[in-house]
């Protein structure tokens, strides 16, 4: 059944597109390097970023979890984290999914 994890991240002001270029290259390395099925980032109402990756189990994340997701881009590595002001060490939700009706309509990333 598939795996999802839950972050967040609050950005420095004037950095969010910054951020969500440096977010959209990282989750596509994360997806190739370690099986990720992807990721969608949402803002809430209290100004965070939270990312929502879907994993196909909790062992591909667990693998991806324990390496730190680190990925062969510093360029993009370091846009991401000089953007942040304040984040999350650890996930802020690990669930496994029962039922799932989402449309899966993809959207073109920030380029």
């Amino acid at each position: 059944m598939t795996f999802v994890a839950a972050y967040w991240w609050r950005v420095k002001p004037g950095k969010e597109e910054q951020f969500r270029k440096a977010w959209c290259r990282g989750t596509e390395h994360i997806r190739q390097r370690y099986g990720s099925l992807g990721s969608r980032l949402h803002r809430d109402d209290m100004g965070r970023f939270i990312g929502v990756a879907e994993w196909p189990d909790r062992d591909t994340w667990q693998r991806a979890y324990d390496a730190k997701m680190k990925y062969d881009d510093a360029a993009t590595r370091a846009a991401f984290v000089e953007a942040l002001e304040e984040w999350a060490d650890e996930p802020i939700l690990l669930m496994e999914v029962t039922d799932d009706l989402l449309d899966r309509i993809r959207n073109d990333p920030i380029t």
